[in-house]
């Protein structure tokens, strides 16, 4: 199976929303899938892929050559390249109704484990989705990272309750950028789902575990985040789908980088599509990355097989991004590895 073949199987599954694009760029369409979403007047995934675009890559080929080194360490495992699958909450509702979310998870756990990288799983507030996540986890190598949503506090101890009895995950991750979807708003009382420094610091508390904390965009949120307790933040805009005209994540990525001085691991998303974008957003200061969109359209072309076929397009992609920059291994992709142009696609 090649990638080819995987889109063209997804064009015929995938449901009316998503039109497989050859590059998924939120443009076709107009940034609803997955939804729901924020109506604003932006466009938050065009925004995000092209914070990536408007980067260019220094070559360096007067180098000794050899196989870089693609491998990463993240919450004590050593990945072999640095991305983590990000998570889905309802494929559902967001894309094809016939379809459950315990059966991407499955496969993509089981893709994860087979390429060497983890991934963070979401199940919204179903028992049965978080129990098939946690079977399922622990059938393939443990690979699987719980990404909990804004919801109420009692109930999210006892989703991190239900891993009593099994295997811990390497960590647990707290998603607050998704406060601001209308369906939160209505859960909680139109108060949303947002969080106080306190109120993350009890949810690691309980968990006992790594504590991750996803939705951070301001130099000023991840120093908050490392008050709460913080192990890694994710940067990420939900997609740019809550707020419309936030910045790119590439734009913030670096001063956050900066600011935080490896106090804590820093993750991001949004508009990664390509190794080459893995590379700048290493180079700009992330320890790993984490696609969403592309993966749930690979797993639609191909099930656990088309997962795999994506994800190793994007370990190529890093390697051979790495050996023409003279970088043996990810601590030595630099950010003077990258510039931004002034060239407008």
């Amino acid at each position: 199976m090649n990638l080819a073949e995987v889109m063209e199987n997804a064009r015929k599954r995938i449901g009316p929303k998503c039109h497989v694009c050859p590059v998924c760029d939120g443009r076709a369409c107009g940034n609803v899938t997955p939804g729901p979403g924020s109506k604003g007047p932006g466009n938050g995934a065009y925004v995000n892929y092209m914070g990536w675009q408007n980067l260019r890559i220094n070559m360096d080929t007067i180098t000794d050559g050899g196989n870089p080194d693609l491998s990463a360490e993240l919450f004590g495992r050593k990945l072999s390249f640095p991305l983590l699958t990000a998570p889905i909450g309802s494929i559902r509702l967001q894309f094809n109704p016939e379809d459950d979310v315990c059966d991407f998870n499955d496969d993509c756990m089981a893709a994860c484990y087979e390429t060497g990288i983890l991934h963070a799983y979401g199940a919204g507030m179903e028992r049965r989705v978080w129990h098939r996540a946690i079977e399922g986890s622990e059938r393939f190598g443990n690979t699987g990272i719980p990404v909990y949503n804004p919801d109420p506090e009692e109930e999210l101890f006892e989703l991190m309750d239900l891993y009593q009895g099994h295997e811990k995950p390497a960590a647990i991750g707290a998603v607050i950028d998704s406060a601001g979807l209308p369906h939160y708003r209505t859960l909680m009382s139109g108060q949303g789902g947002f969080r106080s420094v306190s109120d993350l610091r009890r949810l690691k508390e309980h968990a006992g575990l790594p504590f991750m904390i996803k939705g951070i965009m301001t130099v000023k949120g991840a120093l908050k985040a490392i008050d709460a307790g913080a192990d890694a933040i994710i940067v990420s805009n939900h997609g740019g789908r809550v707020l419309s005209d936030t910045p790119a994540t590439a734009e913030v990525l670096p001063e956050i980088a900066d600011a935080v001085q490896g106090r804590v691991k820093v993750l991001v998303d949004g508009g990664i599509r390509s190794g080459l974008d893995v590379f700048k957003a290493i180079a700009l200061g992330a320890d790993a990355c984490l696609i969403c969109r592309p993966v749930l359209i690979s797993w639609y072309g191909g099930g656990k097989e088309g997962i795999v076929c994506y994800l190793e397009k994007i370990r190529a992609e890093l390697e051979d991004t790495m050996r023409m920059c003279g970088a043996h291994s990810i601590a030595e992709i630099e950010r003077d590895m990258v510039r931004m142009t002034s060239i407008r696609l």
